[in-house]
């Protein structure tokens, strides 16, 4: 195999790269499904985690990015993305396999042998992650970057809502019927998780790289670079902001259905299902929007969209019937599907865009260094709060008295979590103020596109319903967050 970059790519190698970066991301995503959020808390919660010990598992993955400088240091030396990419991800997803045979081999463990596997996981995994970034950057047609990343996307969501449905049946039976053996089941997990990652950066290796231009600047002064560009330090003070907002609530969604609903992981598999498939139903119509009109457009539509979930949770296990409280569930899952589809594609793909050609890996490190230090410090300060309102509740109740007749109507009860759910929202109002202030070329005003959405959406009801229904609910809370149009800031 000729891992030397090439000069030219032919229109079949870029399709053809294109293919095995496919299949990477579906090895990749059964990888990050067997590994995922909700079966880490799981298993978190099985070894008796704190609220703080579960925030800092969660702010592993985005803290592990301050360490990207390392990888910028490797991209100016070797000047081989794919090299980097792959070595980075085998050293990954080794110790996904040692710490499924740690398991295996010791009985008694805590939270502490499964802290440093996955720190050294998400390590390596952050390290991997600026040279494919700028190596799909210029692998990928600009014009098609939101129609290939949401097609890409939408492969792998389907994959994760069957291997995860699959994985929450096995795990609910074991739990069930052998329980002794649930701690073995996720070591095979882990095991699991490591060698199909393994197998993923192998097709990783058969994508072909174009020539990248070497920087040969001192690395600080390259950091200050992307810090000088007005516009891209905007972008980065609303990412940062933003993803600050929704990392206090949302590592706390599963804490919060598990232990305090006593949700089995069926159920809150099968809500994350639901939110997954309203995100495949939706995010190819998000990424030829944004293709077509602007990604923070897209942004503009579906954040107030999000903030709404986040109030929404506040509302949960307040109603006596469960069929109610798991109704709200499911509705806030599936418009949590189609708001972050719309989000996380426009978010990874803005960056790109705005990022210059030759100088796109700083812009991306830059950029995610700054935003992982916000969005660590979030769960992290989450978890404090969570064990700090632990003891703290505030109760709203209207109540009717008459002489036949009394009733007590819950409106409100924030306890631990929900009072989570709440500052995460408040914050994220906060982060669209600096949204306004971005510019990215090609802009339309949200207005106009939301009205061409609907237009669109109506003619294809069928296919797009999702979107179609919730496209409209979040129209009153913009209006309360931006009541007057910001005239447009120059760009440095």
């Amino acid at each position: 195999m000729n891992w030397k970059p090439q000069q030219t790519l032919s229109e079949k190698d870029i399709k053809k790269g294109l293919s095995f970066s496919i299949g990477d991301g579906l090895a990749t995503e059964v990888m990050t499904t067997l590994t995922g959020t909700t079966f880490l808390i799981a298993i978190a919660l099985l070894l008796g985690a704190t609220n703080f010990e579960i925030g800092l598992l969660a702010a592993f993955p985005v803290f592990t990015n301050v360490f990207q400088l390392i990888s910028i240091w490797l991209v100016r030396r070797l000047n081989n993305r794919r090299i980097i990419s792959f070595v980075c991800s085998i050293l990954a997803r080794i110790p996904l396999v040692m710490l499924g045979l740690f398991i295996l081999s010791f009985r008694q463990l805590t939270m502490q042998p499964l802290l440093v596997f996955l720190f050294i996981y998400y390590f390596f995994g952050s390290l991997a992650g600026p040279s494919w970034n700028a190596w799909m950057k210029d692998l990928v047609p600009e014009n098609l970057l939101g129609a290939y990343f949401s097609k890409r996307s939408s492969y792998m969501q389907m994959l994760n809502i069957i291997v995860s449905l699959l994985l929450a049946l096995i795990l609910e039976f074991i739990r069930k019927n052998y329980p002794q053996y649930e701690l073995n089941a996720y070591a095979i997990m882990f095991i699991m998780a490591g060698s199909v990652g393994i197998a993923g950066a192998f097709i990783l290796a058969k994508v072909p790289e174009p020539q990248g231009t070497t920087i040969n600047e001192n690395i600080f002064r390259l950091l200050k670079k992307p810090l000088k560009d007005g516009n891209f330090r905007r972008l980065l003070i609303f990412n940062s902001v933003w993803v600050f907002a929704l990392n206090i609530a949302s590592p706390f969604f599963v804490v919060f259905m598990m232990k305090s609903m006593g949700l089995s992981l069926i159920y809150i598999i099968g809500l994350t299902i639901a939110s997954q498939l309203s995100s495949i139903l939706t995010i190819r119509t998000w990424g030829r929007y944004a293709d077509q009109y602007s990604n923070k457009t897209i942004i503009a539509i579906g954040a107030p969209l999000y903030i709404l979930c986040l109030a929404a949770w506040c509302f949960v296990g307040i109603y006596s019937h469960p069929l109610m409280n798991l109704t709200l569930l499911i509705l806030i899952h599936i418009a949590m599907g189609v708001s972050t589809a719309g989000i996380n594609l426009s978010l990874t793909n803005i960056g790109l865009k705005l990022a210059p050609k030759n100088e796109s890996i700083i812009y991306l490190a830059t950029k995610n260094i700054g935003t992982a230090i916000f969005s660590s410090l979030g769960p992290l300060l989450g978890g404090y709060l969570a064990d700090y309102f632990t003891k703290r509740s505030l109760i709203v109740n209207a109540e009717w008295v008459g002489p036949r007749f009394k009733k007590t109507l819950h409106l409100v009860s924030l306890h631990e979590w929900n009072f989570l759910f709440l500052i995460g929202a408040f914050l994220a109002i906060i982060a669209l103020q600096f949204l306004f202030t971005v510019k990215e070329t090609g802009e339309v005003e949200k207005d106009e596109v939301r009205r061409i959405m609907r237009s669109s959406l109506r003619n294809n009801l069928k296919d797009y319903f999702v979107i179609g229904q919730l496209i409209s609910l979040q129209e009153q809370l913009w209006r309360f967050v931006h009541k007057k149009t910001l005239s447009n800031p120059g760009t440095k």
